[in-house]
């Protein structure tokens, strides 16, 4: 497109200044190829006008939706479960389980439980490791505490997720 016919295309559109209105209106009343070009473009701009825009029908919009609600449904989730998060978890409870254990089992009074025939069979020098110096009682209750809550925790999300799947 030249020059002179974006120019017609501006005066057409209204898009230009008032300064260029008047230089183009004074150019297509003395210049006749300016005056037929502007005539011509005047012609298309109204065919233009009264053409009718195409659009899709409903059927398809919703065939398109549809189509992209599929593609993602295909999509597996990235909740993908890692199995070394699973399994620090797991440990980490066997681990606190084992250290309660030793710890109830240091503080039992064997020797009052009628197992005259256990304690005869440990050495008279085996002493039991005095572990109570380093777990207070603030700090075991404390302990349990978190892994009370850290079980509710999630306890709740195996809900919410079971709850999840039966809606879906």
């Amino acid at each position: 497109m030249n020059n002179i016919e974006e120019k017609l295309w501006n005066y057409i559109d209204g898009t230009c200044t008032a300064d260029e209105q008047s230089a183009i209106n004074k150019l297509i009343a003395s210049d006749e190829a300016v005056r037929l070009k502007y005539k011509e473009l005047l012609a298309l701009n109204r065919e233009f006008a009264t053409m009718e825009l195409d659009e899709p029908s409903m059927a398809f919009t919703y065939n398109v939706i549809e189509a992209i609600r599929t593609e993602q449904a295909l999509v597996p989730l990235k909740a993908a479960i890692n199995k070394r998060i699973v399994m620090g978890i797991a440990l980490f409870f066997v681990i606190t389980l084992t250290g309660f254990l030793v710890f109830a089992f240091t503080k039992m009074n064997f020797a009052s439980m009628g197992t005259a025939d256990i304690l005869p069979k440990v050495p008279a020098n085996f002493k039991m490791p005095e572990v109570s110096m380093h777990f207070s009682k603030p700090l075991v209750e404390g302990f349990m505490f978190f892994d009370v809550v850290l079980g509710l925790f999630l306890f709740d999300a195996y809900l919410r997720r079971k709850k999840q799947a039966h809606t879906d």
